[in-house]
């Protein structure tokens, strides 16, 4: 669908719920990282790019302090809350986190107030490509231009972080948010999530002859639930007991070093720490390819980097690991679980020429595994929220 359909189509529908059409409609993308992972939160780098795949947002401003929230896509009717009454963690749905944004806007000292909301997206949910982010991000972006705020596309990620964190109760980094918010058409985003200084690296892979491949397992195991939080909390010891302000300030070259001071921690610890330090690594390792425009040199890293997502931080799962087997069996370049993991999706580069062959061989060896067949399409590097109308 294209872009000025989907407008046409929630302004319609909030002129449907609300009785008059929108002020504006805006638009967030999805993400998938390319490499660098569960560094976020541990003050490290990320290069992720935004997909194609947006949520869009009609909304307008209302005289009082009512919200109204309603999603195209959930079988709910209208959401109606009072934007001034909001409180952290009293809902668990898909409201929260517009509503979220909102609490964080207001607790920030903006004057935002009341707002009908409609949207819609294309995210898939439950993939690891940030559906959560993009409905965040395309709030506080309409709310930001609605309400004249002036904030920048970084100040609007964090803001959208602390509602997930805060008041939906996600402990998050804001790679999701940032990448939603900042990225550009044609390019990853190689971020410090530090000081959120950012660079847009060209990723044209079609002028190269090659294709990133997005595989969403269409699974998600409950063993995930709560994981996230377990790692966080264990790179957060391995930070302490190093020292350091964040294992980002541990060196690679240093790292069997560290390992070593930590042999009084928990063996989860140690995995912990030693796949940030070298995820970080791979992240630098991955820009300086793209920098020498060695494109097709980066395979090899992302296929490190599933390793350790695999064996040291333990969040892949067979189907991911199939994804990656299957693939590079196939002849693809590299592959990698990206996101979260315990389900979700893979990254598979590989030649433009190969990846139809690459595609089918995946899904033959899901079916035969017995599991469900996955979802495959093209990450087209794309750009960050933005107004449609």
């Amino acid at each position: 669908m294209s872009e000025s359909v989907a407008a046409d189509r929630v302004a319609r529908e909030f002129r449907q719920l609300y009785g008059a059409g929108p002020e504006g409609v805006w638009a967030a993308p999805g993400r998938v990282n390319l490499i660098g992972e569960y560094t976020d939160f541990n003050d490290g780098f990320v290069m992720p790019l935004a997909l194609p795949h947006t949520t869009v947002a009609a909304v307008s401003r209302r005289s009082d302090t009512v919200l109204r929230l309603h999603s195209a896509d959930v079988p709910q009717g209208v959401v109606q809350l009072d934007a001034a009454g909001l409180a952290p963690r009293s809902d668990s749905g898909w409201a929260a986190y517009p509503a979220g944004v909102v609490w964080a806007l207001r607790e920030a000292g903006h004057p935002v107030g009341g707002a009908d909301i409609h949207l819609a997206s294309t995210v898939p949910t439950g993939a690891g490509l940030s559906s959560s982010a993009a409905l965040e991000v395309v709030t506080a972006l309409a709310l930001n231009e609605l309400y004249g705020l002036g904030l920048s596309g970084a100040e609007l990620a964090v803001l959208a972080q602390r509602a997930e964190n805060d008041f939906v109760g996600v402990p998050c980094g804001v790679m999701d948010q940032m990448a939603s918010a900042c990225c550009t058409h044609g390019h990853a985003l190689y971020l410090d999530t530090r000081d959120l200084s950012q660079r847009q690296v060209p990723f044209d892979l079609a002028a190269q002859g090659l294709q990133l491949l997005v595989v969403d397992t269409r699974v998600k195991h409950a063993l995930g639930d709560g994981a996230y939080a377990e790692r966080r909390a264990g790179c957060e010891a391995g930070a302490r007991a190093l020292g350091v302000g964040a294992l980002r300030d541990v060196p690679y070259e240093e790292l069997g070093a560290a390992l070593g001071r930590l042999a009084g921690e928990s063996e989860n610890v140690r995995r912990y720490v030693r796949h940030v330090v070298s995820d970080d690594h791979r992240v630098e390792q991955v820009i300086a390819l793209l920098d020498a425009g060695d494109v097709r040199a980066v395979g090899p890293v992302l296929v490190e980097g599933h390793a350790s997502l695999r064996d040291d931080l333990r969040v892949s799962c067979p189907e991911l690991d199939l994804v990656v087997t299957a693939a590079m069996a196939a002849g693809a370049l590299g592959a990698r679980m990206t996101g979260g993991g315990f389900g979700g999706s893979a990254i598979v580069l590989v030649e433009e020429s190969d990846a139809d062959a690459t595609a089918k061989a995946v899904t033959e060896a899901f079916a035969t595994a017995g599991h469900m067949s996955p979802r495959i399409f093209p990450a087209i590097p794309s750009r960050g929220a933005h107004r449609l109308r």
